[in-house]
């Protein structure tokens, strides 16, 4: 498996958890929890110190899994 496919492995959902969102190795620690810390100007490291849960890994699928979400095609009704 390449390092994409192992990062992502580390995204989970389950009805269970978190409304069906998706959640960080099944913590319920949301991947937008993630992504909201890092927009609003945390590092990695201040994540991982206030989550110490998490790995540097799981921030990084965070944003891969970010980043394939927001690659697709989006049609426009002419």
């Amino acid at each position: 498996m390449n390092a994409k496919g192992e990062l992502l492995e580390r995204i989970t959902v389950s009805p269970d958890h978190c409304g069906g969102r998706p959640c960080i190795r099944g913590f319920r620690l949301r991947v937008s929890d993630v992504l909201g810390l890092l927009g609003a100007g945390a590092s990695f490291s201040e994540i991982l110190e206030d989550y110490p849960f998490l790995e540097e890994m799981d921030i990084r699928a965070a944003l891969e899994y970010a980043a394939l979400q927001a690659d697709h095609t989006i049609l426009i009704a002419a």
